[in-house]
């Protein structure tokens, strides 16, 4: 039989492994899609429950899907060698096909693993290209051309049928592995790819009209945004199937007023960029298979020192810090498995730049936390918003800013920190500033019903400022970001190199400072 293994691409349409392996199948000779749940996967530290959960709903709602067309797939807990070893041994496997996976080191070496068990039984394992990621590249000179031309390319079709294997049957043998996903987190998130097209399918109709104004915002986000970043992570939909659906919108917008063509250029080609961005940031890990453990600009990242903290982290990881805008922040991500980038920004800023605290802990947290974690997207934001690449801007987000930028009346505030609920509009971003009588007349005690600042904000993030541009004037840290660029940065603008000089910190001093871009309107999270 041929085995399509499926890992970070369940769906049936746009699928290069699955119509491969179709066609090598023949009378005498069945087909198996296979997905694995691995152990291995879920002792990683930046990998929850969460993922595994939202994976495998994927995976079983796409196991109807190929039985309804005469299919088999199977679900099996272990490891992947494991798995086709003892699968052999039943039916005697004749090829390999997959996706090529970019991600973690652990993942590299479980392809490895796979790869050598292929070999010592004479099995050919075909890789195919996936999403705009380009394998075996030296620098991004040609990188954007080759990830535009792939898609542009025709995306296979959802096959009609599919022949069974010979003697094994569909199964699903993880049952009993995770809690359902929905039991984890509230969301409106639904798994296979009929509900990843009715999400796509509405942004682009009509969605697209709040992209724009409410993307920053995160008590407008949730409707506002794509929302398909969680069905891209685990390749429920392709990037190539949304980039032409984009340019199909596009096509058809002549039909359109006037008026209503404009708001959606407006809009969907701010989508679009940010679409193209996450490509661009996926293939930084191709190179990069460390960055959840390792800066890209480990010289940078030495100057910083940055010391672990318990009770920092603590008080930064459950919401409790005593900045009532961020901690609505993460008790919402925690609560939804989601938040808008802006705001997934300003949680990874605060703990690098106000509480000091190391990057690789904190960004594992958040990780984990995501419904839509791409490992590709997340390290590379985690480092960019740590002051860890030695070519971005420092962006130190100011609290207080945010939440009068985005919340002014509070409303936010009050939904997800609720002993607050009685507290004035005036002070309910800054609650610490109420007086002893007007406390004890709402019942909100500060360091009591609610705690004090973990830190003084604007001190703590004024010396996290300072601290950075200190840091990246050493020669060795100019020399190893000149070498990230190369490797890294962006082609789009040939003009900005390491020494181009300007800096978007939020509230910071104005000093110069080199960027490949800004990070702020470049995509990310893909919303």
């Amino acid at each position: 039989m041929h085995v399509v293994w499926l890992k970070r691409d369940l769906r049936l349409a746009d699928h290069a492994p699955l119509q491969a392996a179709l066609a090598s199948a023949g009378e005498r000779s069945g087909l198996l899609l296979l997905y694995v749940a691995e152990p291995e996967r879920r002792a990683q530290p930046d990998v929850s429950d969460l993922h595994l959960a939202w994976d495998l709903a994927n995976a079983r709602t796409l196991l109807e899907a190929v039985d309804q067309r005469g299919g088999t797939m199977r679900i099996e807990v272990g490891d992947p060698v494991e798995v086709l070893d003892r699968l052999n041994k039943t039916e005697p496997v004749e090829s390999v096909h997959s996706h090529e996976e970019t991600g973690l080191m652990w993942s590299w070496k479980r392809d490895r693993r796979v790869l050598q068990w292929c070999k010592g039984h004479g099995i050919p394992w075909t890789e195919h290209a996936a999403n705009g990621v380009v394998r075996r590249l030296n620098n991004r000179d040609r990188w954007n051309g080759m990830r535009n031309r792939r898609m542009a390319a025709d995306a296979c079709p959802t096959p009609a049928s599919i022949p069974p294997a010979c003697t094994l049957k569909s199964e699903d043998t993880s049952t009993e592995w995770v809690s359902p996903y929905n039991a984890l987190v509230s969301t409106p998130l639904k798994p296979g790819e009929v509900e990843a097209h009715r999400w796509l399918d509405s942004f682009l109709d009509h969605r697209y009209e709040r992209y724009l104004p409410t993307i920053s915002n995160p008590a407008t986000s949730p409707e506002g945004s794509s929302r398909l970043s969680a069905y891209i992570a685990t390749g429920v939909l392709s990037v190539r199937q949304v980039v032409k659906a984009i340019t199909a919108t596009r096509l058809h917008a002549k039909q359109r007023t006037s008026d209503d063509r404009a708001l959606l250029a407006k809009n969907v080609n701010a989508f679009a960029s940010r679409v193209s961005w996450r490509c661009h940031f996926v293939q930084r890990l191709e190179v990069e298979t460390t960055m959840d453990t390792t800066a890209i600009n480990p010289e940078l990242c030495t100057r910083l020192g940055r010391q672990d903290d318990e009770a920092r982290f603590q008080a930064w990881a459950t919401g409790n810090t005593g900045w009532p805008f961020f901690d609505a922040c993460m008790r919402s991500l925690t609560a939804t498995g989601w938040i808008n980038f802006r705001m997934r920004a300003m949680l990874q800023s605060v703990a690098a730049y106000t509480l000091n605290l190391p990057w690789q802990r904190t960004g594992q947290h958040l990780a984990k936390l995501f419904i839509d974690y791409e490992p590709g997207i997340h390290w590379s934001q985690i480092h960019m918003q740590s002051g860890v690449t030695g070519i971005n801007s420092v962006r130190a987000y100011s609290v207080l800013k945010q939440s009068l930028d985005h919340d002014m009346q509070g409303e936010f505030i009050r939904t997800w920190v609720p002993e607050l609920a009685m507290v004035p509009t005036p002070q309910i971003h800054e609650p610490w500033t109420m007086s002893a009588e007007m406390q004890a007349a709402i019942g909100v005690h500060i360091g009591i019903t609610y705690p004090a600042p973990v830190v003084d904000e604007t001190e703590a993030r004024t010396k996290g400022i300072a601290a950075a541009y200190a840091a990246k004037r050493h020669e060795d840290v100019k020399a190893r970001s000149a070498s990230v660029y190369t490797t890294h940065g962006s082609r789009k603008q040939r003009g900005r190199r390491p020494n181009s000089w300007r800096t978007t910190a939020s509230k910071g001093p104005t000093k110069p400072q080199a960027v490949e871009h800004d990070p702020q309107t470049s995509l990310l999270d893909f919303e």
